[in-house]
């Protein structure tokens, strides 16, 4: 299979590294989204100092994995 090459004669990235990056921008994204909702959610029920963080910390890796997941399949789609 011929390697595709872009402008100024540089290869376009892999299948798998696009799906990759993909998974990595969403996981970026939900991780910033979760920080938001999962400090409003645990601060609304009136946590504090370690739990506050254990609550954030476990909301934003929840939102990060699931949007990074969504990420990944959507690249891998468009390959």
């Amino acid at each position: 299979m011929p390697v595709a090459v872009g402008p100024y004669g540089q290869s376009q990235p892999s299948c798998f590294d696009r799906v990759k990056m993909g998974f990595v921008m969403g996981c970026a994204v939900g991780m910033a989204a979760g920080a938001l909702f999962g400090t409003f959610s645990c601060l609304r029920i009136r946590m504090r100092g370690r739990e506050l963080m254990g609550g954030v910390g476990k909301t934003m890796m929840q939102s990060g994995g699931t949007f990074g997941t969504f990420m990944a399949i959507g690249m891998g789609i468009r390959c």
